[in-house]
Formats: C-alpha cells, structure tokens, sequence
C-alpha cells in the first residue's frame, strides 16, 4: 500500500487529529472520490451527499475487479482498497435458493481475496488464504460458484492482510425464496466502519511497541484526587495498586481510538451526513453491519424506538429497544417506524466514546437533526475483569469491592490473588499456566447474557442483550451437544499478544470436529477485552445459561471475563478459518484452523 506516511504522528497530534475527524469529516469522503463523483483534491470543497451509497448488482453472475483508488476522509488523500471503483463495495442481492457466480479480478500489485461472510459454503470458496484456497494472485481471476442455502443481511471482505481496514468490504442482502417476514416500505444498508489515514501494517507495529498509544483516557493524578475523596486514601491506593499489579488499564476499551480512525456510515463521514429518506407512517427496514476492523459501536436513532428483526441474518422474535451495542462483524436488521415530519439522527458511537459515525433519517434531502453528545467513557467494573467473584460486593467507584481493602492481601483487591500459587477463586497471573504470551485468567467466569457491557449499564435507555434475542425456529439440529470443546481467550495486552489457550496461532495445531457430530463449544474469555468470535462455515448456536437454545448467529462476542457456550453442527467438511473478528488480535494470533472430517 503507497500513500501512507512512514512514521506515526505524536499522541498530542492523533488526538488533535481525532478531534477534527469526528466533529467535521469531509464532506462527500472517500465514496464520492471512488466513484469517481469529484477529484480528491475537491473534497473539501464539495456538498454534503443525499443518500450516497454503493452501486447496487442483483442476479446470479457477477464480476468484481479489485484495485486501489484515491480517497480523501481527511483532508488528506490516500488510497483504498475498491471493489469496482466503490469504497465500500457493490452491495449485492442474491435470492435464496438460486447458484451465484463470482469472477474477482485481482488488479493490484499483491495477492488479495474475499471471504462471504456467514455464508453457507463449500470451504473452497470461502476465500481465506492458506486455508481454503491459495488467494487471488495479481492479475488472476478467481471464479467463486455456490449454492445460495439461506436469506438475510450479510457482507463481504477481504481475508488478506490489512486489506478489510483499508475499504476491502460489501454488503450482502439475500431475498428469502417465500418473501419477507417483515414487510417495509423502505430498506436500507447502513455499513459501519473505521477508516484510517496510517498505514494498518504501523498501526499494528505500534501496538507491538506500545499497546495502549491510542488511549488517551488513561488515568491520571486529578482522577486519583477524586477516588481519594470519594472512595477515601487506603481504598484509592488498593485501587490503583489493583490495576497496577495486573498491568492493565481501566481505561482499556478500544486497541485503537478516534486518535487513528474516522468512523464512516455507508463510506461517509459524520459531516457527510448520509441521509436515507422516508415518508412519515412508512416502516423503514434499517440493516446495520459492522464492517469495522476494531470498533464497537453503540448504536440508537433519538427519538425513534428501534425494533430488531434479524441477528446475523437470522429471523429473531422482534424486540424493541432504543439502542445496541453491535460488534466487529455483526449484523442487526431493525424496523423503525417515524410517523413525524422531521428528521432523526442515526447515531454510532464508538465504545470508547472518542469519536461517531452519523447519518440522518428524513422526509426531504437536505434535512437535519440534532447530533447527540457522545455518552461519557466508563470505566471498567470489577464484574468486567473478575466475572461472577464480583457478585455480591460493593460498588465503588464503577468497581465493586468485597471486604476491606487491605485485610492480609498486600495491598491487592480482596477476593483477588496475584500470583498462580492461590488455589482459591481469583483473577490472577497466568504465565505458570500459559506462558508470558497470557496476563491473566479468570477462575469464575460469569455466565449471565443479560449484560449489555460497560458504558451501557443502567444508562436510562433500553439496550439489547444477547439474553432478549430468540431465533425463531429453534435450532438447526435437534440431537443434544456429544462432547464439549473447552477454549480460553488468551492475552497479553501490554505485549500485545492474542491467542487460544495461550497458543498464537503460528504454533497452533488444527482443531478437529468429526463430520456430523453435534458438539459444544465452550469459550472463555480470560481477557479484559471484548472478543467477537468467528466460525467459518457453521452456524453457531448460543445457549442460555442454563443450557437451552437462544440464538444463531456467525458471530458470537465473548465480553470480559465472561463464559458462553454454543452448539455447532459439523455439517461442512473441509478445512475452516475461526477466529477473533478483531483484525490486529487476528494477525496477532487469536486464531485457528479448525478441520471437519
């Protein structure tokens, strides 16, 4: 990739910068100068676009050429990764029920591919290189053919490299054979993303170097005055010695903040302001992707109550709610219904609160409506890094503390121990167990799917949870799971290394499931970092707690300190990509291959 810059700006700089990119943006962005609407050097002087938005290709042959092409988010133009000169790409209609056929043509100067996200598939066209198929070497058009087995909302990207951070994404909308459940009068794709001006392969370098440069919330000597005089010294300084001894950050909610990234609605900037248009009365079907490579984004329209209809594509019993948190490659599909003359504002703001993506709702073009404030950053609660040994304390301070804090534990959080040679139920340090690649592990994971996450927790509004989804149908297989597979989800944020059970995956063997066993996987996140997990090729079916079927999705994410379980049918034999959707925790080594045969 040529056009990015060989250093990194200063942290004062990128904060700066932030500020700038999130309040402004450009107007028209990167869309308009892929498209081919303006010259990139006009960008700044153009208008705000009316319902900008990718080229829409229906039917069953397709062909898609993949380049580089100048945008310009910023003020400065660089280049993105294009699908048919369009920054996102085309969004393509499929039919369920119907064989589509892909011919991508590689026009850059390395190898690239695309993976169909949540599609059902023969592993050979999933397009993950290396393990399914060799990539699209440069100059080469590969043909992907498959059956269209499901409907829904879907999306496309790139599985080579940092490309999917650099535009390589798309939109993909499957017609159901017997129509929709829900009927609108409008439907519109609303693609999340976070753009960066830097080089993806530096910014990565950086958090190899420095894992926290882009958190600018970290704390500080007024903040510990605070604490002081609201918490008292001793329980001030336990708090502080607590975060101290694990060597991480309450502050730690994003890898990478609005100090490196312009977050992007349908390839447009928050002052680009896309605008889908409805007339009042009508029900506007809203299908919301989040094709970022590192954000989480909590998403509300104010004013309008939002009723979800489809997770991961999937049909689930509607629920209303006036927010959601959507993770690294979820997908909410939501009905909302304005019956007034006025505009509303589509508002996502990234879970470390530096920085939005926008867009507007509006009976006429031109139409705007207020931009909310972003909601204050939280920090993170003791549930967040001890799971269930954090219940039943007492909250202080967005913590929750048992006991006195300097009853016989040296100055660490009671209820916690920081070395591995307690057997008693603790948070502590795992390099005995798993190498200096793991920083922790959580003994008493909570299992609760009701938790909507830090920065959501009883902040007025109604917010989505796992727990009040419900596919409808059941589940694909009825047979109970035949054996469990256990994994923890492992870290070392200040090494910046991510992995499965402590193994990156450079030294991981393949997992194995035996071709159409029904089994149960277990994952365990012993990070205090939010991990949106991705199983190729296989449906993963979310359990309550107690053990019954809940949801279907691609898509799972495990929050801190957290245990889920789903079951997998092993119905798609061949060999399969699963990992953290989270690109650096992908390329860091939170990844494995998993064989069905």
């Amino acid at each position: 990739m040529t056009g990015f810059p060989r250093s990194p700006p200063s942290r004062r700089d990128r904060l700066d910068l932030s500020r700038r990119r999130f309040v402004q943006g450009l107007a028209l962005g990167g869309a308009g100068a892929a498209l081919g609407l303006f010259d990139g050097s006009l960008a700044c002087a153009a208008g705000a676009p009316v319902g900008t938005k990718p080229p829409v290709l229906s039917g069953t042959e397709f062909a898609l050429q993949i380049d580089q092409r100048p945008v310009n988010f910023t003020g400065s133009q660089r280049l993105a990764h294009a699908v048919n000169g369009s920054v996102p790409g085309p969004l393509l209609r499929w039919k369920e029920g119907t064989e589509v056929t892909l011919r991508v043509t590689n026009r850059l100067a390395v190898a690239t591919s695309i993976h169909w996200h949540g599609i059902l598939l023969p592993f050979d066209m999933d397009g993950v290189p290396g393990i399914g198929f060799p990539g699209i070497a440069p100059g080469e058009t590969f043909t992907y053919r498959f059956p269209v087995r499901q409907s829904g909302t879907y999306w496309y990207h790139s599985h080579s490299g940092f490309q999917e951070q650099t535009g390589l994404t798309g939109a993909i909308v499957v017609e159901p054979a017997g129509g929709e459940r829900h009927h609108a009068d409008r439907d519109y794709v609303v693609m999340l993303s976070d753009w960066t001006d830097d080089d993806p392969a530096h910014i990565y370098a950086t958090l190899k170097r420095h894992s926290d440069y882009y958190n600018f919330a970290e704390p500080t000597a007024p903040q510990f005055l605070r604490d002081v005089r609201t918490m008292g010294l001793q329980q001030a300084l336990a708090k502080r010695r607590m975060w101290n001894h694990m060597r991480m950050s309450p502050s730690d909610l994003a890898d990478v903040s609005g100090g490196a990234y312009t977050y992007l609605m349908n390839g447009t900037t928050p002052h680009g302001n896309w605008t889908g248009l409805f007339q009042p009365g009508e029900r506007v079907r809203l299908r919301f992707i989040n094709g970022s490579a590192m954000s989480f984004f909590d998403v509300r329209i104010p004013g309008l109550k939002m009723t979800v209809i489809a997770a991961d594509g999937q049909d689930v019993e509607p629920v209303a709610v006036d927010e959601f948190r959507i993770g690294v490659a979820e997908v909410y599909d939501v009905l909302v219904e304005p019956q007034d003359d006025r505009a509303y504002t589509v508002f996502a703001q990234s879970i470390d609160r530096t920085g939005f993506a926008r867009g507007t709702l509006a009976p006429r073009p031109g139409m705007q409506a207020e931009v909310p404030a972003l909601d204050p950053r939280q920090h993170l609660a003791m549930v967040d890094m001890m799971g269930a040994m954090a219940a039943g304390g007492t909250a202080m301070g967005g913590m929750t503390m048992e006991g006195d804090s300097h009853a016989g534990h040296g100055g660490n959080m009671p209820g916690m121990v920081m070395g591995s040679e307690s057997t008693a139920p603790a948070v502590h340090h795992a390099r005995t167990e798993y190498g200096p690649g793991v920083d922790m592990r959580v003994d008493m994971p909570r299992s609760n799917l009701d938790d909507p996450g830090v920065g959501l927790r009883d902040n007025g509004r109604r917010v989505l949870t796992y727990a009040d989804l419900q596919t409808i149908g059941g589940p694909i297989d009825p047979r109970p799971p035949g054996r469990t597979i256990e994994l923890h989800l492992t870290g070392n944020m200040e090494r910046y290394e991510w992995s499965f059970d402590g193994v990156k995956y450079s030294d991981a063997t393949p997992i194995h499931f035996r071709a159409g066993e029904r089994l149960r996987i277990v994952l365990v996140n012993d990070t205090m970092m939010n991990h949106p997990i991705h199983l190729h090729g296989m449906w993963s079916e979310l359990e309550s707690p107690d053990g019954s079927f809940q949801l279907r999705k691609h898509t799972i994410n495990v929050q801190p300190a957290q245990r889920i379980s789903y079951r997998v049918t092993a119905d798609a034999p061949g060999r399969w990509a699963y990992h953290c959707h989270m690109l650096y925790h992908m390329e860091a080594g939170m990844f494995r291959e998993v064989v069905v045969a």
